[in-house]
């Protein structure tokens, strides 16, 4: 009998406590409600008279064309630039290699309008280099986006590559392979997943970039998030602007989603 009391004690205690566990998720779900969920089901619920103006609207294919094009044109130099860099650090020696490291990780504790902000007294009309028109053109948001997102790629490849074996290296040179095809075959397969992951928040983060295609102001590169800051704060426009967040927050969460179901995919087909 004392056993079996015992038993059910110890049953209604881990009962009570696992209640109590429960009780701990209310908070955090409340404040998701209130600062996440309901912002974004207002954001929704604006957006609903405008939605047939702003989907035949040209300008607002023109802007997710732009948005797409800027986002993938910057990932690709990132991850050039990015891989690039983070080879040379990591094997060819030099001095001052550390402190280049050191200055990656200072860049990503920068904000993104200093770059633009750099390249009007670089590329500007009174600039250094003078280039005229080139700070009105797409093409400085994609060099300003590489050169601030850059180090998002190298990070993570530096890491990667410093936990590489020295010996594999050192075998594959020494059954003849060169630097190119050590690099090719030995270096790029092995830092790959962090090469897709810092790929990959590079594209996130580029498609939502505000600051610096705003403060570059250049011409025909109106994006998503140009747009509804024009329609929004500018053209008083409130439920196009809540349309047009509307497909952005669709855009970035979709993407999201299958970047990560990619990744995982990937890892299921290791650990397989």
């Amino acid at each position: 009998m004392a056993v079996e009391a015992l038993t059910a004690t110890v049953a209604v205690s881990n009962q009570s406590r696992g209640e109590r566990r429960w009780l701990w998720l209310v908070p955090p779900l409340l404040l998701i409600a209130v600062l996440v969920v309901y912002p974004l089901v207002l954001v929704a619920a604006e957006s609903a008279p405008a939605w047939g103006e702003v989907l035949g609207s040209v300008e607002f294919r023109d802007a997710l064309v732009r948005t797409v094009q800027v986002a993938v044109c910057s990932t690709i130099g990132c991850l050039l630039v990015g891989t690039f860099l983070a080879v040379v650090i990591s094997f060819v020696p030099f001095p001052g290699a550390r402190l280049v490291a050191s200055l990656v990780d200072t860049m990503l504790a920068l904000p993104s309008f200093l770059v633009a902000l750099s390249f009007t007294f670089i590329y500007g009309t009174a600039g250094i280099l003078r280039t005229g028109g080139f700070l009105t053109t797409p093409w400085a948001v994609v060099l300003a986006e590489i050169t601030f997102y850059t180090p998002f790629v190298m990070r993570p490849l530096l890491a990667a590559m410093s936990r590489l074996p020295r010996a594999q290296l050192d075998v594959a040179a020494s059954l003849g392979a060169g630097p190119w095809r050590v690099l090719r075959q030995v270096v790029l397969p092995e830092v790959r997943p962090a090469m897709v992951a810092g790929g990959s928040l590079t594209l996130l983060l580029t498609l939502n970039e505000f600051g610096i295609v705003l403060f570059l102001g250049a011409k025909g590169t109106t994006t998503l998030p140009m747009l509804v800051h024009t329609k929004g704060i500018v053209m008083f426009e409130y439920p196009a602007a809540c349309a047009i967040a509307v497909v952005q927050i669709v855009l970035s969460l979709g993407l999201y989603a299958l970047l990560r179901k990619a990744l995982g995919g990937g890892r299921r087909a290791r650990l397989d």
